[in-house]
């Protein structure tokens, strides 16, 4: 067989070599066929039984996860649990069998389809990938439906220490994933998945090499290929040459050695040559992520996403989250971060998201009502999710982020609805942090060019670019069509993010970076160049932004950077940032 090599998404670093092993899906061609009306009930019991029987096999997963699992795991476990008692899955498709007479399969596949289709729609990148863990969920009803599962490879016994199991598959559950944790399994490769599945994150979280969003990876691997994975190029290398499989094994050993260095970082503090302290922080999906963040030697928590407790949950607003609810999940993060300061952004969805399945979708919804433009359309919802946050500053320090501010009237709302929450929580005669700091995401151009606005009212400001890139360029980076056009280094991006670092400097008020760039080595010095302080991302990058960190001199950084902010040449800009990485 040729050697060929697939191009993916790369969502975790390192390097992972081994035999491949295929995962098979439930067939997704099962059969379609109605049911006799006196064979429904029949058909109803055959679908809950199903239902049931996943829902014992999840809370057997999640109670028998072994003492170092990643507390991600647990939690997504208990997402999926959440989903498969929702009535989007518990009921409606026994409501298609009743009503249409589907078999309980189609009947299944029925509503999964139309959930997914629902998902597609939705702008925000982190919210669209949740579409994955409806369809892992759907997946394991299915194989209970069909009485197909999930084989097992036998445990190697050959003594080649290399021939290690690599995952294969069309998409695979973070449940999934503990089949694989006691047989050498160090690596996987999707079809499906992106930056923000939870295939990702867990990926991160276990510090495993992966490669996503392959396409059609699974069908073009064959059983017992020998695979490479290369985690920071996203390709996968298939039956490789053996000068070429010499080659990765050399850079893994390299890596092995670099990682065990690494590890010595962390209760190192993060100072350049010259003596500039700079804070390191944790970007965290879920309250179970600050133990990795503290593991990794975060100085805080730089952007908590508050999305995790909305998602999956359709319908009316009797289905959100409750105060209560939100509370406990900020107080838990906050009271696990030990009196180092938690960032909780408020709820960055909109109505990209449609939450009744008749509710129109926005035409165009990246500019539509998302994110703070629909908390203040929605004000009850906002001072429900407001009075959570507040309410569990009173465990240690917050900062309250607010997204996708662009307007002076925005920002005065915000402000005027935290105060109105702080007055409901003072009638309450509940506790709260009555200065609790408030910023803005800097990631609308239109709010780059306006800073003033933002300084003058707020104390802190968080450039999250990943929207300020797609905001500044027109370009949507999961499109894959336009994805190539996706540049950090593009000169209107640095010209934005050198205008926010340099006047928070000279105002006195805090700027991080809380977007995927802030955990990309290849940018960090000419992030300290530019004047960054705070670098905000996924705890498993931290300690290599730390070594970089440690090794540079901000004196001789600053000249070249300034010379790269007069240049408008995207080759000369590249090569640039790159001669600076042997200052």
């Amino acid at each position: 067989m040729a050697s060929f090599t697939l191009h993916g998404i790369p969502v975790s670093r390192g390097i992972a070599i081994g035999r491949a092993h295929l995962l098979r899906p439930a067939a997704r061609d099962v059969k379609h066929y109605l049911v006799a009306e006196e064979k429904v009930e029949a058909e109803v019991a055959r679908l809950t039984k199903a239902i049931n029987a996943v829902n014992e096999e999840l809370q057997t997963v999640r109670r028998d996860l072994p003492p170092d699992a990643p507390s991600e795991l647990a939690a997504f476990i208990d997402v999926h649990a959440l989903i498969l008692a929702d009535p989007i899955i518990a009921e409606h498709p026994l409501k298609i069998i009743r009503s249409r007479h589907y078999n309980a399969e189609w009947a299944l596949l029925t509503q999964i389809d139309e959930l997914s289709a629902q998902f597609d729609e939705i702008e925000d990148a982190y919210l669209r990938e949740r579409k994955n863990d409806i369809l892992q969920v759907g997946e394991r009803i299915l194989k209970q439906l069909t009485g197909s599962a999930s084989t097992l490879p036998t445990p190697m016994d050959s003594g080649e220490t290399s021939a290690q199991m690599i995952v294969v598959a069309h998409d695979i559950s973070p449940a999934d994933m503990l089949q694989f944790r006691d047989r050498a399994f160090v690596g996987f490769v999707t079809d499906l998945g992106g930056q923000n599945s939870h295939t990702a994150i867990v990926a991160r979280s276990l510090d495993i090499p992966a490669a996503v969003g392959m396409s059609n990876a699974s069908a073009l691997i064959s059983e017992d290929d020998w695979v490479i994975i290369d985690g920071d190029a996203g390709i996968v290398i298939v039956d490789p040459a053996p000068i070429v499989l010499e080659q990765y094994r050399e850079s893994q050993s390299q890596l092995l050695r670099e990682r065990k260095k690494l590890g010595k970082l962390r209760k190192t503090p993060a100072i350049t040559r010259d003596g500039t302290h700079i804070h390191l922080l944790a970007n965290i999906e879920l309250p179970e992520d600050c133990a990795g963040a503290l593991d990794a030697g975060a100085v805080g928590v730089g952007l908590f996403r508050s999305e995790f407790l909305f998602m999956g949950r359709t319908g009316h607003a009797a289905k959100l989250p409750s105060e209560d609810e939100q509370f406990e999940s900020y107080r838990k993060a906050v009271v696990a971060m030990k009196g180092r300061p938690v960032t909780i952004r408020t709820l960055d969805v909109g109505a990209d998201k449609p939450l009744d399945k008749d509710e129109e979708t926005a035409l165009n919804p990246a500019l539509g009502l998302r994110a703070i433009r629909y908390c203040l359309s929605e004000p009850q919802m906002f001072l429900t999710q407001l009075r959570a946050i507040l309410r569990a500053s009173a465990y240690g320090p917050i900062n309250l982020l607010i997204p996708m501010l662009a307007h002076a009237f925005e920002i005065d709302q915000t402000l005027s609805l935290i105060e109105q929450a702080k007055a409901q929580l003072r009638d309450a005669k509940k506790k709260f942090d009555t200065k609790i700091p408030v910023g803005a995401m800097i990631e609308i151009p239109a709010a780059a060019l306006t800073l003033p606005l933002f300084i003058k009212r707020l104390d802190f400001l968080s450039i999250g670019t990943n929207d300020l890139i797609q905001y500044t360029l027109a370009i949507d980076r999961v499109d894959h069509e336009v994805a190539h056009l996706y540049n950090p280094l593009h000169p209107a991006v640095l010209q934005l993010l050198a205008m926010t670092i340099s006047a928070g400097a000279k105002a006195d008020v805090p700027v991080a970076v809380c977007g995927e760039i802030a955990g990309d080595i290849k940018l960090t010095r000419l992030l300290l160049g530019l004047g960054l302080r705070e670098f905000s991302m996924h705890p498993a990058q931290l300690l290599s932004v730390k070594q970089e960190i440690l090794n540079s001199d901000i004196t001789l950084l600053e000249p070249p950077v300034k010379r790269i902010l007069r240049n408008y040449e995207a080759v000369a800009i590249a090569e640039a940032v790159e001669r600076l990485r042997v200052l």
